[in-house]
């Protein structure tokens, strides 16, 4: 699960629910299935903030081809609302691009941990919530 879940908290593009509710269903301990999870994709969008700390904006529009119009939009974004943006870290794809923003605009570091630990956290909560009640 730790695995899965790192992996979907990083740019690769794979889905850890699917495995999450696979587990679930297997008899797997619901806690240790949400430790796992919520760990794992932590430190996968934590892995997305370091390398993005590092970059550079002519990367991001000459590399992943976004349009200078776009960054500036979600880097305008990243400035109004600063670590706060992390607690949108669960939302698929987004989550991913929302941690990236964070360590490209070298936001601070200890509060984007906080609210991107939260959302992650909030995202298998709710999914492990959800699988308890079927």
């Amino acid at each position: 699960m730790f695995i899965a879940a790192f992996l979907a908290g990083s740019v690769v593009p794979f889905s850890s629910e699917f495995v999450m509710l696979g587990l679930l269903a297997a008899g797997a301990s619901p806690i240790s299935i949400l430790i796992c999870a919520t760990v794992g994709n932590f430190l996968g969008g934590m892995f997305n903030y370091g390398i993005a700390s590092l970059g550079k904006e002519e990367w991001i529009t000459r590399f992943i081809k976004v349009k200078p119009e776009k960054l500036e939009r979600g880097l305008r974004q990243v400035r109004q609302y600063g670590a706060w943006m992390g607690l949108l870290s669960w939302v698929p794809v987004l989550g991913e691009v929302v941690c990236v923003a964070l360590g490209f605009m070298h936001v601070n570091v200890w509060k984007s941990m906080a609210t991107i630990a939260i959302g992650k956290y909030l995202r298998y909560q709710v999914l492990v919530s959800a699988y308890l009640m079927v």
